[in-house]
């Protein structure tokens, strides 16, 4: 091996010649650990050869981390990265050559030419996740993903610079309390459980690593990285200006616990439909025009229409460093939106008459005075409850009309509809930590109740039961907020729980490791018995329950496709199994009348007659991703990502309707979790991502 110079990392050192056999031509690029040259071959053949600043070569925990980087690149070096040539980790100056790829970083890209278009944007995510899939397969947790180590080749990303990477079988660890990575790009784990980081901290970044070359910035931004950090851990992302389709995707592989995140393979299954979805309305029924007007709504003094109440400040949490941007359309809050252009009875799609005359009057409000954030409605006996960032409220179904307001912490955005349980609305608050119970007549608080202890918790009958790791549940009067039970259930500690609108009963399902046994168990609420207990063949999942009868989807061991609907019935201990016709990824259900609706993320929703035990149909909707739908036996309703309320006709499986989009300019555009419509009194009641809750007649879909 010929012999260096000894060089350091200033701007005077002296380039060394070669790096083993490679004579190194001109430098590519440096970094805080070493220099990057173009080097060629003895033969002629171009490659990139690291060669390691000399202080660090002095280090022996450096060089046991360059053994590592070299070890982890040569366990992927694949199409998806740069392949590893040749490397002398135990040299005077450590050196590691690879394969010299054309092409500039992902980082300069965008300096040069801004923002990359959909189409770029789809086929970079796609490139993205194979990658990390044939990382993460070698058993390589990659750990610095940002736009500076993707090179963008003529056949696709590559992945490069596994400095930090971590192989599972390393010996080397992280020291206690130094953090490794590159803020705007790492998980939240990071920063919180630096010994934990899995392949899901690649994920993460992968999305971070999307919205910036969608947009030019990050999804967390800030000049400061104390900033960003407590961004990545605390905040929502930002997503706007990522195009509609893939913003879902990324919203997702942002969630802040690894478990909800999603794996490199189903990124790439889901990426397969983005590709046919980017024109959404192409099979969808045309739509009426118009603008719509905002006339103030006549006042109503016996409500608390303009009242709110603010939580005792003992209960707030810990304030966001960043606000959120208020959305200015012109409209006071609460104001009622009537659509115009209306001239005349409409058809549905494919119908042979005129609509019938609606006595249903269309309606759409902004609860929130400041206008933002996706409002989850549930309805409960004369009122609508929407819970959405810092609010809850209630409205009158027939008219939007605002009864009262509850203001929640700063910060605070509920994750799901107020759960309507012994005649109060709970809501949970604090990122899924409180349970708070409000009178809907009056939007007064009733109680509140910590349940950070309890690893998860579900409303069935009148009683919310919390469910402990050690496999302790405890049962809690939705009324009073007062503990009726507690007990241990056996193998609760390895399941979870579910429970149904309308039905009594708590559910307790788990799956065995090998995905080939469930078990499913009925325990009734009051008193936490165990009802029944029903073993399966398979991966299931319940869905509903409606008439004794419980209803679940059988999966494919844990790869998020659904293949089959079954249908149990606990007094007579039969089974019906119904195989779907191809499988969905990611289905969400909903049952109605022995009828399954499944909507996969492609867009497909397939109707399973369970007591006729057959599909009677499958429909492609153009939604990439929507709500889990619910029937009235008529029609199917769900809600898109872009705001839209669509309709299908539950018999023939045909698109009769759909309402115009409802984005949020000014915020992210999607979310990784829609709520669901709520039938009620003729109408179906929906909330949209630009902070609108509107409700439309459910006998005309074809005039909305």
């Amino acid at each position: 091996m010929a012999s260096r110079h000894n060089i350091g990392a200033g701007a005077e050192a002296e380039l060394p010649e070669y790096a083993g056999h490679y004579r190194l031509e001109s430098p590519l690029g440096a970094g805080g650990m070493g220099v990057v040259h173009l080097a060629r071959s003895t033969s002629g053949m171009q490659v990139a050869v690291k060669v390691v600043h000399a202080e660090f070569a002095k280090d022996p925990e450096f060089r046991g981390r360059f053994r590592q980087e070299v070890g982890a690149a040569r366990k992927v070096s694949g199409a998806f990265t740069a392949p590893v040539v040749d490397a002398d980790p135990e040299a005077e100056r450590p050196w590691m050559a690879t394969l010299y790829i054309p092409g500039p970083t992902l980082s300069d890209h965008v300096k040069r030419n801004g923002p990359m278009d959909p189409a770029q944007l789809r086929r970079l995510m796609a490139g993205l996740a194979e990658a990390l899939r044939d990382i993460h397969r070698v058993g390589v947790v990659h750990r610095d993903l940002k736009p500076s180590n993707v090179l963008l080749a003529d056949d696709g990303p590559k992945v490069i610079d596994f400095g930090i990477s971590r192989p599972k079988d390393s010996e080397l660890r992280t020291e206690t309390g130094k953090l490794i990575g590159t803020p705007p790009f790492m998980a939240p784990e990071q920063f919180r459980r630096p010994r934990e980081v899995g392949p899901a901290a690649d994920v993460f970044a992968l999305g971070s690593v999307m919205v910036h070359a969608a947009t030019g910035r990050g999804p967390f931004d800030s000049d400061s990285p104390y900033v960003v950090a407590y961004q990545v851990v605390h905040d929502e992302p930002d997503l706007t200006g990522l195009p509609e389709n893939l913003a879902p995707l990324v919203l997702r592989c942002l969630a802040k616990e690894p478990e909800d995140r999603p794996t490199p393979d189903e990124l790439m299954r889901e990426l397969r439909s983005v590709a046919a979805s980017y024109d959404t309305q192409a099979f969808i029924p045309a739509q009426r025009t118009g603008e719509e007007r905002a006339p103030e709504p006549e006042p109503r003094s016996q409500r608390r229409s303009a009242g709110s109440r603010r939580p005792r400040t003992a209960r707030r949490g810990r304030p966001a460093l960043v606000t959120a941007a208020v959305v200015a359309l012109g409209v006071a809050a609460g104001a009622v939106l009537w659509p115009g252009g209306v001239d005349g009875p409409k058809r549905e799609a494919g119908a042979g008459r005129p609509a019938a005359a609606s006595a249903v009057r269309p309606w759409a409000v902004k609860p929130s005075p400041k206008g933002g954030g996706l409002p989850r409605c549930a309805h409960e006996d004369r009122r609508l409850l929407c819970a959405q960032p810092g609010l809850v409220s209630a409205l009158d179904p027939a008219d939007g009309q605002v009864l009262w307001r509850y203001e929640l912490a700063k910060g605070d955005a509920p994750g799901r509809a107020p759960e309507v349980s012994a005649g109060l609305a709970h809501v949970v608050t604090h990122a899924g930590r409180h349970v708070e119970a409000i009178d809907p007549a009056s939007g007064e608080p009733r109680w509140e109740l910590d349940v950070s202890a309890y690893r998860g918790f579900r409303f069935a009958g009148d009683m919310l039961v919390l469910i402990g790791a050690d496999g302790t549940a405890r049962g809690v009067d939705s009324a009073s907020g007062e503990t009726r039970w507690e007990r241990r259930i056996p193998g609760l500690g390895d399941a979870y729980a579910v429970s149904f609108p309308g039905n009594p009963w708590l559910f307790v399902a788990g799956t065995s490791a090998d995905g080939t046994r469930t078990r499913v168990r009925s325990i009734d609420p009051k008193d936490g018995k165990v009802r029944w207990d029903a073993p399966f063949d398979g991966a299931l999942t319940p869905v509903g329950a409606t008439d004794g009868e419980v209803f679940l989807v059988a999966g494919d061991g844990g790869y998020g496709e659904a293949t089959a609907v079954v249908r149990y019935s606990p007094a007579s201990g039969a089974t019906r199994r119904v195989a779907l016709s191809e499988s969905l990824t990611q289905a969400q259900a909903g049952v109605h009348d022995g009828t399954v609706y499944l909507l996969g993320t492609g867009g497909s929703l397939v109707a399973v007659d369970l007591r006729a035990g057959r599909q009677r149909w499958s429909v492609q909707t153009s939604v990439s991703q929507g709500s889990a739908p619910v029937s009235d036996g008529r029609r199917v309703y769900l809600s898109a990502a872009d705001g839209r309320l669509l309709a299908v006709d539950a018999g023939k499986g045909r698109l009769v309707g759909q309402t115009d989009p409802r984005l949020n300019p000014d915020a992210a555009a999607a979310t990784a979790d829609l709520p669901v419509p709520a039938l009620a009194g003729g109408r179906v009641h929906a909330g949209a991502p630009d902070g609108t809750v509107f409700a439309v007649d459910a006998r005309s879909p074809g005039a909305w």
